[in-house]
């Protein structure tokens, strides 16, 4: 490195002197050259600065705690797929297997970031429950509801809920069936881990399916869901709001868009949408400072996102799925631990060049909102410009 700073000091000593020897305009623009390079390595030093770099996560943060059979609360090393691919990038792996991640042991995997919900998660919870054990039973016997797992035929050997040891036959393709729920405590103050645990321990002998993390401090909703993705076993990953203002029953046809869209490597991110809600009872209700500020945001979406990515209607939707084998391709390279953590996964599921579908899906307003609709507004808008600047500059890179 000394050699470089050397040669730079000695190339600006000798301006005065190339300025002397140059024309006129050719002194202009090296002058106009030197101060749009000052201008970038300014502007470089400014993202680098304010851009978030998440910090690693504490050895309390990759254990969860989940309920036996027998009611009492057992807490085990949570698996994850991202410590493999890490490994193959340390390695400089380069035989078509370093974008792969391990197969999946649960056929669906739902992330819930909850942060003081203590109000609200138990109902979310029953309603998740009773749906993914309805549609993507565990259990060896039980018959599937669903319509779009079921076309998918072909006989496989499969893990009843990521449990190797009761092998079983399923009637789709993947070779695991079951579903697995992970809910992320963000740092919560209030009593949201004892709600998840109690909801575990009404649903006992579905064994391990609801698995509680604990945040040692509030990283933001995006950092939530990303230490839960790092560590799902679902052929199909999802993740809800915890206020349970989705309808849930609508994974099905996220997943039924993630199959339909799926490219040559598997990979596919369904992302729910309420834009088919704007004009209903449901946003008319909302203050007008609200409406203003979500179509201000909109417009900042369409000019400062690349293309495909500003061409989905409702990027803020907390209901969103992808399949396994888009994984690598979006998790690791996470930055963003707000609000706009959203637009950060459909920018890299662009930038990897994974099919993305919009999905319209049932929606409510739920109270006890924790967003600010002022400050979290101004907040997402200062997030998208350094994300977008950051990607731009190369401040981020994949």
């Amino acid at each position: 490195m000394s050699w470089i700073v050397k040669e730079i000091i000695e190339l600006i000593l000798d301006l005065p002197g190339d300025f002397a020897s140059l024309a006129p305009g050719s002194t202009w623009i090296l002058i106009i050259s030197l101060a749009l390079f000052a201008l970038f390595c300014l502007l470089f030093a400014f993202v680098y600065i304010f851009a978030p770099l998440p910090r690693p996560p504490y050895a309390s943060e990759v254990a969860y705690q989940t309920v036996k059979q027998d009611g009492t609360i057992i807490s085990k090393r949570l698996p994850c797929w991202q410590d493999e691919w890490l490994a193959k990038q340390e390695k400089k792996v380069t035989d078509g297997s370093e974008n792969t991640v391990d197969k999946a042991e649960v056929l669906v995997s739902m992330v819930v970031p909850a942060y003081n919900e203590e109000d609200r998660l138990s109902m979310m919870l029953e309603e998740a429950v009773e749906f993914l054990e309805s549609e993507y039973p565990a259990t060896k016997d039980a018959p599937t509801n669903n319509a779009a797992l079921r076309k998918r035929n072909k006989p496989a050997q499969a893990l009843v809920n990521g449990d190797d040891s009761s092998p079983t036959t399923t009637t789709t393709k993947d070779t695991a069936r079951g579903w697995e729920i992970i809910v992320v405590s963000d740092g919560s103050t209030d009593s949201t881990i004892s709600v998840a645990l109690d909801h575990a321990r009404k649903c006992k002998d579905l064994s391990g399916s609801i698995r509680v993390v604990a945040l040692a401090s509030n990283r933001g909703k995006g950092g939530a869901v990303t230490h839960g993705l790092r560590h799902v076993r679902g052929q199909y990953i999802g993740f809800a709001d915890a206020d349970g203002a989705s309808k849930f029953a609508d994974i099905a046809k996220l997943i039924t868009a993630t199959q339909s869209a799926e490219d040559e490597q598997g990979r596919a991110f369904a992302v729910g949408s309420r834009a088919h809600l704007v004009g209903s009872e449901t946003v008319v209700k909302r203050s007008k400072l609200r409406n203003f500020l979500m179509h201000s945001f909109h417009i900042l979406l369409r000019l400062l996102t690349p293309p495909a990515t500003s061409r989905i209607r409702d990027t803020q939707c907390g209901f969103k799925l992808f399949s396994r084998p888009s994984l690598p391709f979006i998790v690791p390279h996470m930055h963003s631990e707000g609000w706009i953590f959203d637009v950060e996964m459909l920018m890299l599921a662009e930038r990897a060049k994974i099919p993305m579908v919009e999905v319209p899906v049932g929606w409510h307003e739920v109270k006890g909102s924790k967003l600010n609709v002022v400050w979290d507004s101004l907040g997402m808008a200062w997030g998208l410009a350094i994300l977008r600047m950051a990607w731009m500059l190369g401040v981020y890179q994949t």
